[in-house]
């Protein structure tokens, strides 16, 4: 069978390859994180995060009540969702969602992920997912000091990749949470998001995200959210 495209060949134990234009440097097979240590670079990134949550906060306010007025006339049920994800340095968090599924069916361990066209989503959650609304309650998580604007999407505890725990499938797996989880980051800008069922795509996030780590910086993160808007916009147009 063919190796993926999207996975990078590794020639030697410490190469350096390029992932979707990122380098990512290995060690004795490994990625090389050794150079992630918080600094103030790290301080003007939170910095950076409270200041422009905030601002899209105050600014979204209107479609924030918009959604929520949405979800509360249209299904019973809470109108936000809160799960467990795992954090910085693996602390868990309470992720905040607008709820997308009917209250009867949703799944706190995110094991059983939400499949495209998923007939437990409610008419407005099926919307809202497919325009990522939903997500918009994690600047709350940003404000909170839980996530990022930018990097790791956070996982939720013993997270399945092609049906098996993801730290069997990628070894490397737990070096991502050296950082704040994001809202989004290099794999999401590069359109590897949803389920995790195929092992190629889910090997190629974790090395996206690593890649990140490898690489930070506050030009790096607006480039990341500005492919983002820009795949969104894409996937909703079918383009």
């Amino acid at each position: 069978m063919p190796r993926s495209r999207l996975l990078p060949t590794v020639p030697s134990p410490d190469a350096v390859v390029s992932v979707s234009g990122l380098s990512l440097a290995f060690r004795d097979g490994v990625p090389d994180v050794s150079k992630v240590r918080p600094g103030s670079a790290y301080r003007v990134k939170r910095a950076v995060d409270i200041v422009v949550a905030t601002a899209a906060i105050v600014a979204l306010s209107p479609l924030l009540v918009g959604v929520a007025l949405a979800i509360k006339l249209t299904s019973r049920g809470p109108v936000l969702f809160r799960q467990s994800r795992v954090g910085f340095r693996g602390v868990p968090f309470d992720i905040l969602k607008f709820r997308s599924l009917r209250v009867d069916q949703c799944d706190a361990s995110g094991v059983d992920q939400v499949r495209e066209r998923d007939d437990r989503c409610t008419p407005v959650g099926r919307f809202l997912r497919q325009s990522s609304l939903d997500e918009l309650p994690q600047l709350i998580n940003i404000l909170r000091g839980d996530m990022s604007l930018v990097g790791p999407r956070p996982h939720v505890p013993g997270q399945l990749a092609a049906g098996a725990p993801y730290e069997e499938l990628v070894p490397y797996y737990g070096l991502r949470t050296l950082v704040r989880p994001g809202l989004t980051g290099w794999a999401q800008a590069n359109a590897l998001r949803g389920p995790t069922r195929d092992a190629d795509k889910a090997t190629a996030r974790i090395q996206h995200d690593l890649a990140y780590l490898q690489n930070m910086s506050l030009a790096l993160d607006l480039r990341i959210i500005l492919k983002t808007v820009r795949q969104e916009a894409l996937r909703r147009t079918g383009s």
